[in-house]
């Protein structure tokens, strides 16, 4: 049996896609990979953290982007949907269609089984190309734990995370605080992960 090859996308080709698909794919130097749905933990949590930001920054230039917002990483050619983005200042497209951005402030990843590897490993390390980029958190949904990266030089970036359930984060590149109860108010204590 013969493998098939693996079709290279060119950047073009991809957006035609995708702009018409009812699924979202991610697109990594030519190669496009569907992206799968998320558990009821996953958006539970994700909907506090947009509605927590939000409301901090409501009165602010800064806009916060819930994961149907693409992102565009120009080092890395690479076309991702992260679960949360915020964008201080002005809001940098990539196209005229207005549908991808190229220079989140903020990004939020809230894990999943199947992308955990990938969202603190090889994403982590692509999101950390992007020049505008101040803080990158990571959420877990199977408990109570963040990880946090908050960049402090060019190429430097600060680890911290936190499991105290009695704590809260701060994000000092948009000013706002997020509560640990706040991120995880009406999860499910036995939600299992499916995503």
């Amino acid at each position: 049996m013969t493998m098939q090859p693996i079709r290279i996308w060119s950047p073009e080709e991809y957006l035609a896609f995708e702009r018409t698909s009812e699924v979202k794919h991610t697109f990594f130097d030519g190669v496009i990979v569907a992206m799968a749905g998320a558990s009821t933990a996953h958006n539970i949590i994700t909907a506090n953290i947009i509605a927590s930001l939000h409301f901090q920054v409501r009165q602010r230039n800064c806009t916060v982007f819930p994961s149907d917002m693409r992102l565009k990483i120009e080092a890395t050619r690479t076309y991702t949907y992260p679960d949360i983005m915020v964008v201080c200042g002005d809001i940098q497209y990539a196209h005229e269609g207005q549908d991808t951005l190229q220079n989140p402030t903020v990004i939020i990843e809230v894990l999943s089984p199947s992308t955990e590897i990938y969202d603190r490993g090889k994403k982590a390390q692509i999101y950390r190309t992007i020049p505008s980029l101040q803080e990158y958190l990571i959420v877990a949904q199977d408990g109570q734990h963040i990880e946090h990266f908050v960049r402090y030089a060019e190429h430097q970036w600060l680890f911290t995370e936190r499991t105290d359930v009695r704590t809260s984060i701060v994000l000092p590149s948009i000013d706002c605080t997020l509560l640990f109860e706040d991120i995880y108010a009406k999860v499910p204590p036995s939600s299992p992960a499916q995503d």
